[in-house]
């Protein structure tokens, strides 16, 4: 029997040294005992056996980069059978070179479920992280304390960089805490629960934002928990508020149902009426987003403002590189006169910051500019605008891209794909690639983010989720 002490439970250096020369001497996996030296550097790579090493002979071998690149990731797992069962593929590897092709195997379907679990830790970390303000410091700081499901703090540690670049950070957590000065990128022992930081001020405007966000009447309580797990709630200053919001959305929602909708103000109505009166467009472009903001109020190119409360144009820089180009406004964007500021709103600005983009520097708008609807007792549920809306529609789209002038252009969804190419365009085959526009901007296509509120399953939402992060990484990286 032969054991090996790797020098962290992170030790994947180690555990391919060690697993190499195993496998180059036919240890077999039930002859081979993984284990990690608690007493070793927390970030060496150095594995040792109890046994010295006596290669056999024609047992030269090579696996795949995707096993090495899944490997990576099945370390950070919680299980501690996670070394053996990285070794037993191993092995098996010189009789079935494909193996990793067979999803039934039962060796690989266990790696995929630790890969999908490290990746689920990881997107919890990034958005569960909540930083308090350290008082005393000559510069200001900042500290969190999180427990992550799996040891992906060195994981994300990069994340935070990119997302906090100019403030000085620390996470704690008990595996390993990360510090980032403004300049380097650090990694020290874990932490106790007793070093975490004190409740500051700017929780009580966290707490407020986050009630003001809170739509009861979309409230779904087992989809809650499975997005935000009780596990995390500790240490989530919103937390506290979840139980009364819970408990009173039933009357919230009552309330709002029974509220008439909103009207357009007077002065957005007459400013409209002004601009068309003193400067028609019968078929001129508009000078400016702002005339064209003016003209979507009185827009009477299809039939879609007849049962809208208003017309709802974009917002954003008048010269940002990037747009995004929505469906239609829902219900919310109908009362409040702007792009995404429900739920899918929120949903768009929670991957904007995963993927380091900043929506003020954003141009945000949406292929139809009324909210098309069926009333189904006192609600208006969504309907998808059809091909000769979108057509109609067109010529504020237009107008707004020939203003804006944005070097690339992502259409969310297919309603805002058939919009921006003029064709129907197929999301999943197209996405995660760059299409040039006839204006020699660039296009992407991705989901819409009422598409990722829909998925009924948490990891197949999830995935959906961090495919529509990179999508709009790609979008922002292409905008320069």
């Amino acid at each position: 029997m032969r054991v090996v002490r790797l020098a962290s439970e992170t030790d994947f250096p180690g555990w391919r040294e060690a697993a190499r020369a195993l496998r180059a001497e036919g240890v077999k996996p039930q002859d081979a005992i993984w284990t990690v030296d608690g007493e070793g550097d927390l970030f060496g790579h150095a594995a040792s056996c109890d046994a010295p090493k006596q290669p056999g002979e024609g047992l030269a071998f090579t696996v795949p980069r995707e096993f090495l690149e899944l490997a990576a990731q099945v370390v950070l797992h919680r299980s501690p059978e996670r070394f053996a069962l990285l070794y037993r593929l191993l092995w098996r590897f010189e009789g079935e070179p494909q193996l990793l092709r067979i999803g039934s195997d039962p060796d690989v379907a266990r790696a995929r479920d630790f890969t999908r679990a490290v990746d689920r830790a990881a997107h919890k970390m990034k958005a569960f992280v909540r930083f308090r303000r350290v008082e005393g410091e000559e510069r200001e700081t900042f500290c969190a304390w999180f427990e992550p499901a799996h040891r992906v703090t060195e994981l994300t540690g990069p994340f935070f960089v990119r997302r906090f670049a100019g403030q000085r950070f620390s996470i704690l957590t008990p595996d390993v805490c990360v510090h980032w000065d403004g300049e380097m990128l650090g990694f020290t022992s874990g932490a106790d629960p007793a070093d975490a930081p004190p409740q500051d001020g700017l929780e009580d405007y966290w707490r407020a934002y986050y009630a003001s966000i809170f739509n009861p009447a979309r409230l779904n309580v087992a989809a809650m928990t499975r997005e935000m797990p009780k596990r995390y709630w500790r240490n989530l200053p919103e937390a506290r508020l979840i139980p009364e919001l819970v408990e009173t959305a039933e009357s919230r929602t009552a309330r709002m149902v029974s509220q008439a909708p909103s009207e357009p103000s007077r002065r957005v109505v007459r400013a409209a009426q002004r601009r068309l009166r003193d400067a028609p467009f019968d078929g001129q472009a508009p000078g400016g987003l702002e005339e064209i903001a003016a003209g979507v109020q009185m827009c009477r190119r299809c039939d879609l403002w007849r049962d809208a409360t208003q017309g709802v144009a974009g917002e954003g820089p008048a010269q940002a590189r990037l747009m995004l180009v929505g469906e239609q406004p829902g219900d919310q964007e109908d009362l409040a006169g702007r792009p995404f500021v429900g739920p899918a709103g929120q949903v768009l600005d929670r991957a904007l910051a995963a993927a380091g983009a900043d929506r003020s520097q954003i141009y945000v708008t949406n292929a139809v500019k009324h909210f098309k609807h069926e009333l189904r007792g006192k609600r208006r549920l969504h309907k998808t605008p059809d091909a000769g809306e979108v057509e109609a529609c067109r010529w504020w789209l237009d107008n707004e891209r020939q203003r804006v002038r944005p070097r690339v252009v992502a259409a969310l969804g297919a309603t805002a794909a058939l919009a921006v190419f003029g064709r129907a365009v197929p999301i999943g085959k197209s996405r995660g690639q760059a299409i040039q526009l006839p204006d020699q901007s660039q296009g992407v296509v991705t989901y819409h983010p009422s598409y990722l509120l829909r998925i009924p399953d948490a990891e197949a939402k999830a995935k959906a989720f961090e495919m529509f992060v990179e999508d709009l990484k790609l979008a922002w990286k292409l905008a320069g």
